[in-house]
C-alpha cells in the first residue's frame, strides 16, 4: 500500500486537519491508499490569516521579482528530482498510465521554470504623458489567492495555479480534488524543502462543499482560480460577484474534432483516438464530438471502430496500457449512465459501451473505449460533458452545416481540425467558437501560449507572458513635473 501521511499543510504548519477524513482510492484495484485528515472551515480560516500575514511581510511583498523566481526554480528542480516517485503516486491515485503521469510531472516542473523566467523579464510600463506629469503603470500582489484544482490532472493543474500566484507575490490556499489529494500534499512538502517562507502555501484537502466553499467565501481571499465543472464554476462566480472578487474559471467542454474531405486519414485517425481516449477521456479538452463528411463517413468511422477495439485497457502500471481505469467507481458509473442514455436516445453503440470482463478488471473502475453514432446533435449525449472514453460521431454535408453543428453547444473550449488545406484550416479555425484550435494535432500545450474557453467553458486565461498579471492588481502612478502650483489652487 502507498504510504500516506495523514497531515495537511495549514499556514506553514503540518498538522491534523479538523475536517472529515479523506480516503483516496487506487482506481485500478478499488483499494484504499490510506486515510488522511481533511481540512475544516476553521483550518481554511487559519490558513487565510497566516497567508495574509505572510503575503504582507515586506520580506516577501518587497522581494524583487527575480528573487521570487529563485524559489520557483528550486521547486522545479525538486519536482524533477522526484519525478519517478511523484509519477508512481499519481498513477496510484488516478489510474493514469506511468507515461502520462511522468509527462505531467515534467510539465509541472516546466511550469515553475517558465513562470520564473517571466518574472526575470517582467516589465512595468511608462505610459505616454498628457500633461505636466510622468505616468507609470505598476502591478502589485492581490494578497491571498484560492486555487481549487480538479482530479483529472493533478500536479500539472496545481502547478498552473501555484506558480503564477506565488510569482505574483501572493500566498496560496490550494484545495485539491477530494479524490486526488496526494500530489498536492507532496507539492506542499517540496515547497517547504525549497525554503518557501512559511504561510505562503497551504494545502487543504476535503469536500468542495466545505473546504472550497470556505475558501471562496473567506473575506481575506482576494481571488479564486478554479478548474472543474461548469455548475461549480457558476456557483463560485455568484459568490465572487457578492465580494467583487476576480476569478479565473477553466470549466467544461464538449469539443468538436473535424475531419475535412482532404485529411490525411492515418494522421486523423491517430489524432482523434488520442484526443478522446488518452487519459481515459477524462480531460476537459477531450475531442468528444467527431464530425466527418457524409461522403466518407461510413468508411472512416468503420476504421475508427476497428482500431478502437484494439486499444489495450488495463492498469496504469502496465506499459502496454493505452486506456486506464477511470478515477473512481462513482465516476465510472456516471459515464456508463451516459452511454445508457445514448441508447435510450436512439444511438448505436459501435464498440465498447460496457465495463471490460475478466478477473483482472473486477475490482477496478474500468470502462471500455466507446464509439456511438446515430444521434442528433441536440441529443443530451452530444451536448453534455461525459468526461470519459466516449466518442459521438456525426456526419455533415458541407462547411456551413459543419460550422452550425460544431458551434451548437454551450461550451467553447477546444477544437481539432484535420486537413491538408491551409486556407480551409484558417477559415474554420476562425469560425469555430473555441478558445484553442488544434490543426493536424491535438492536446498539445505550451506554457507560452494562453489557454482558456469561450461561453460556458470559462472566464480568463492561464499561461503566456501575462499569466502572473492575472494574480496581481494594476496601479497607476502620476509624478508631477511642473514646479508651479496647480493653477486652480492659486488665488
Amino acid at each position: 500500500m502507498t504510504q500516506v501521511n495523514d497531515q495537511i499543510l495549514v499556514g506553514g504548519e503540518w498538522r491534523q486537519g479538523r475536517g472529515a477524513p479523506v480516503r483516496p482510492l487506487d482506481p485500478a484495484t478499488g483499494r484504499e491508499l490510506g486515510c488522511l485528515s481533511g481540512a475544516s472551515a476553521e483550518d481554511v480560516a487559519d490558513a487565510a490569516e497566516a497567508g495574509a500575514r505572510a503575503a504582507a511581510d515586506p520580506a516577501w511583498r518587497g522581494l524583487p521579482p527575480h528573487e521570487r523566481a529563485r524559489y520557483l526554480y528550486r521547486i522545479a528542480d525538486l519536482i524533477e528530482r522526484d519525478t519517478d516517485r511523484l509519477s508512481a503516486l499519481q498513477t496510484a491515485n488516478t489510474g493514469k498510465t506511468r507515461a502520462e503521469t511522468t509527462a505531467l510531472v515534467k510539465s509541472a516542473a516546466g511550469t515553475f521554470r517558465y513562470v520564473g523566467a517571466t518574472l526575470e523579464t517582467a516589465e512595468e510600463a511608462l505610459t505616454p504623458s498628457r500633461g505636466a506629469y510622468l505616468t507609470m503603470s505598476v502591478h502589485e500582489p492581490i494578497g491571498v489567492v484560492g486555487a481549487i484544482t480538479p482530479w483529472n490532472s493533478p500536479i500539472a493543474s496545481e502547478a498552473q495555479k501555484i506558480a503564477p500566484a506565488l510569482g505574483g507575490g501572493n500566498a496560496v490556499l490550494v484545495k485539491p480534488a477530494e479524490w486526488t489529494p496526494l500530489i498536492a500534499l507532496e507539492l506542499g512538502r517540496i515547497a517547504t524543502e525549497a525554503g518557501l517562507p512559511a504561510g505562503l502555501l497551504s494545502v487543504l484537502p476535503g469536500k468542495g462543499s466545505v473546504v472550497g466553499d470556505a475558501i471562496v467565501r473567506h473575506p481575506l481571499v482576494g481571488k479564486v482560480s478554479f478548474t472543474g465543472g461548469t455548475a461549480t464554476g457558476r456557483n463560485i462566480a455568484h459568490h465572487a460577484a457578492d465580494k467583487l472578487m476576480p476569478v479565473s474559471l477553466e470549466l467544461g467542454g464538449k469539443s468538436p474534432t473535424i475531419v475535412l474531405p482532404d485529411a490525411d486519414v492515418e494522421q486523423a485517425l491517430a489524432g482523434i483516438m488520442f484526443g478522446i481516449f488518452s487519459s481515459s477521456g477524462q480531460a476537459c479538452i477531450a475531442g468528444s464530438r467527431l464530425f466527418v463528411p457524409e461522403s466518407m463517413y461510413q468508411e472512416f468511422v468503420g476504421e475508427l471502430v476497428r482500431r478502437t477495439e484494439k486499444l489495450a485497457v488495463g492498469p496504469g502500471t502496465d506499459p502496454t496500457t493505452r486506456v486506464g481505469p477511470l478515477v473512481h467507481p462513482k465516476h465510472r458509473d456516471s459515464v456508463a449512465a451516459y452511454v445508457d442514455l445514448a441508447r435510450e436516445e436512439g444511438g448505436r453503440v459501435l464498440c465498447g459501451g460496457r465495463a471490460p470482463e475478466g478477473e483482472a478488471y473486477a475490482e477496478g473502475a474500468y470502462y471500455l473505449p466507446t464509439v456511438i453514432d446515430g444521434l442528433d446533435n441536440t441529443a443530451r449525449t452530444c451536448q453534455e460533458e461525459i468526461f470519459g472514453p466516449v466518442l459521438v460521431c456525426l456526419p455533415y454535408r458541407d462547411e456551413e452545416h459543419l460550422v452550425e453543428l460544431a458551434n451548437a453547444s454551450v461550451y467553447g473550449l477546444a477544437c481539432g481540425i484535420w486537413t491538408r488545406d491551409a486556407r480551409a484550416a484558417w477559415r474554420l479555425a476562425r469560425r469555430i467558437e473555441a478558445g484553442t484550435v488544434w490543426i493536424n494535432t491535438y492536446k498539445q500545450f505550451s506554457s507560452a501560449t494562453p489557454f482558456g474557453g469561450f461561453k460556458e467553458s470559462g472566464l480568463g486565461r492561464e499561461k503566456g507572458r501575462d499569466w502572473i498579471r492575472a494574480y496581481q492588481r494594476q496601479k497607476s502612478l502620476y509624478w508631477g513635473t511642473d514646479e508651479a502650483p496647480l493653477p486652480w489652487a492659486v488665488g
